[in-house]
């Protein structure tokens, strides 16, 4: 972790995670990937900014839209192409798919199909942090809609009770598939109900990458000075389908959201505060590096047949 924003850092894991979705955009209608996938196409800025402010000893937990902290987090690109394409080399041995990515040798937990499992996950790792009087931080990253879910309160409720080290990443891009947050709560609830149970909430709107960065450094600083868990969210847009590659039917005010956003799109305003030689490196190593993970994963084999019921329990 660095205090200092690190802007070409920032470009490097930014473009990555743009164009490994734009090129699973593009190979998806060839059946070569197995599984479904949920994009993260214009929340970009959220991983990017908040892992640039972790250490390497801090611990990931996220969900099913979990591309883009997977990647933030610099975990094994080669693994995750090999999930995708269901073979042996992929981060689940290819039984798990775009759902189901993990790298420990990051701290990056395994991630799960079901809304909110990894949050009292998370909250239980941040527990054993304490208990073993760790310095590291936990990172939750969840959608809004987890919070319609009861666990998500006793989460926040047994984190502020016992003190923990953990951070809440909300991305609330106001949907749970189609149904907008004002047809699930009332009032905006989320900051102000969490710093109901005691946790120290804020809500960061605009969809840049330092800033979200900035907001990670102010509440590991905060942890580190005071105990208490936090919770950011992040007030950000979705630009594809919940799950697929299509094109979302949203109401005319959030496609008018989304074109806003499209036009303030982060990755152009890191991209102009670097020098034309220094994007174009970037450029060809992001495209070297999805070159090498493609054909990574079109080498591996598929699991064994013999695999069928191993790891089952019944």
């Amino acid at each position: 972790m660095k205090n200092q924003f690190d802007i070409k850092k920032a470009y490097y894991l930014f473009l990555l995670i743009r164009k490994s979705e734009e090129k699973i955009i593009e190979l998806y209608n060839s059946d070569k990937i197995k599984s479904p996938v949920h994009l993260s196409i214009g929340q970009e800025a959220i991983a990017v900014g908040v892992s640039l402010a972790l250490s390497k000893s801090d611990i990931i937990f996220s969900n099913y839209r979990g591309h883009a902290h997977f990647i933030a987090r610099e975990a094994n690109l080669d693994k995750m192409w090999a999930e995708l394409y269901g073979k042996s080399r992929g981060t689940a041995r290819g039984k798990g798919g775009s759902m189901h990515l993990n790298d420990i040798s990051k701290n990056f937990m395994p991630t799960s199909a079901i809304v909110t499992s990894a949050i009292p996950e998370a909250v239980g790792y941040a527990f054993a942090l304490k208990y073993k009087k760790k310095n590291s931080v936990v990172i939750c990253y969840h959608g809004e809609g987890a919070t319609d879910e009861g666990v998500f309160w006793e989460s926040l409720n047994f984190a502020s009770l016992h003190d923990l080290p953990i951070i809440f990443i909300c991305e609330n891009n106001r949907y749970a598939i189609y149904s907008h947050q004002n047809t699930r709560s009332i009032n905006d609830p989320i900051v102000s109900r969490a710093i109901s149970f005691g946790i120290d909430a804020e809500r960061i709107s605009g969809n840049s990458t330092e800033e979200f960065f900035k907001a990670t450094i102010r509440c590991k600083e905060k942890i580190k000075n005071n105990s208490k868990p936090q919770l950011l969210e992040c007030m950000t847009s979705r630009w594809q389908d919940h799950v697929g590659v299509t094109q979302p039917e949203l109401s005319k005010e959030e496609e008018n959201n989304i074109k806003k956003a499209i036009k303030h799109d982060d990755l152009k305003n890191l991209e102009n505060k670097l020098s034309k030689d220094e994007v174009l490196h970037i450029k060809k190593r992001v495209n070297k590096e999805i070159e090498h993970a493609i054909k990574f994963a079109e080498a591996s084999d598929f699991p064994r047949s013999s695999e069928l019921l191993e790891n089952v329990y019944y």
